[in-house]
């Protein structure tokens, strides 16, 4: 059985970015036969950035509920919050970190895109690459799905886990990457990556007026009504190309470039086809936001499965080391 292993952060609502690009893709790989899926809330690194308990809690439940709500399987997979498994997590990391150099740390991404300001560097940012190595390592994981821009985390996850099997004997699977070289880049309402940090996204779990102005503050050009468009340097027709059929794409195409369809006729389709795309899962996001006991019963069942693999890595581990 082959292992795949995503971790989520708890930075914040999953917006159309995330959902395209990563938790159908995620859904979809956790359904093929012969593979089991973990996937779990990264509420421990979230604590890097995120300082209020009241907001990791609100974002916990809404990253977990975005994912049950587009289809992910947790009866049949793993899913987890990482801060209720913390003591098998940081312990291991502990284990790790004394067999990571710190030249290797201090080469990370995460640390050098903010080494010129290290009053903005903590120590949980900096061991950063360790904890990962944890959580992964922890479930023997066999693949972790990851961007090109995370390749290199996830290689000194490899090296970290190699490092320990070197000197205490081969008790750790060693992960690969999983790079999807067909992963698509969702544009954002300025017409740059989709993303919270640059405040671009569109949150499709938002109330319908709500969801109807972020669609509309969609930067467009100012070609007159009556004119012919281009489609292809649009953004709400780029939007409307990554969720419509083809059918729907070639009729918006047409109406683009025959002229009298305005701007305001394409965010209006492209809101009308969000909402009909995306019905069910705004239903079933807003039942567990609602319903905290059965997000919790979701949650906790995923914990004890995890938490028996966790369970028996750390007594694996521990045996090698001496400690039992």
């Amino acid at each position: 059985m082959t292992r795949i292993l995503t971790g989520i952060q708890a930075s914040g609502r999953p917006h159309l970015g995330n959902i395209l690009g990563a938790i159908l893709p995620a859904i979809e790989q956790s359904k093929k036969p012969g593979t089991e899926s973990f996937l779990f809330i990264a509420d421990l690194h979230s604590m890097t950035t995120v300082k209020s308990p009241q907001t990791l809690a609100e974002n916990t439940r809404a990253v977990a509920s975005a994912w049950l709500a587009c289809g992910f399987d947790a009866d049949k997979n793993f899913f987890y919050r990482q801060s209720r498994l913390a003591g098998y997590h940081t312990e291991l990391m502990w284990y790790l970190c004394c067999q990571t150099p710190y030249p290797m740390l201090a080469n990370a991404h995460s640390f050098k895109d903010k080494s010129d300001r290290l009053s903005d560097v903590n120590a949980g940012l900096f061991t950063y690459p360790v904890l990962q190595a944890a959580d992964i390592v922890l479930y023997h994981a066999n693949f972790v799905p990851v961007g090109k821009d995370q390749k290199q985390h996830l290689e000194m996850s490899k090296d970290i886990a190699a490092a320990f099997n070197r000197t205490f004997g081969e008790i750790l699977t060693l992960p690969e990457p999983l790079i999807d070289e067909t992963v698509m880049v969702i544009p954002g309402t300025d017409g740059s990556k989709m993303s919270k940090s640059y405040n671009n996204y569109i949150d499709i779990f938002l109330p319908e007026k709500q969801l109807l102005k972020s669609i509309k503050s969609i930067l467009s050009d100012s070609t007159p009504l009556e004119e012919p468009k281009n489609p292809e340097t649009d953004i709400t027709f780029k939007l409307y190309s990554l969720i419509a059929s083809e059918t729907e794409v070639e009729t918006m195409r047409q109406n683009y470039l025959n002229g009298g369809y305005g701007y305001g006729h394409a965010k209006q389709a492209l809101y009308e086809l969000i909402m009909k795309r995306f019905e069910k899962e705004r239903e079933l996001f807003n039942f567990y936001m609602d319903d905290k006991e059965a997000l919790e019963k979701k949650l906790k069942a995923g914990e004890e499965k995890a938490g028996e693999i966790a369970r028996k890595t750390i007594q694996d581990v521990r045996n090698v080391l001496g400690f039992n």
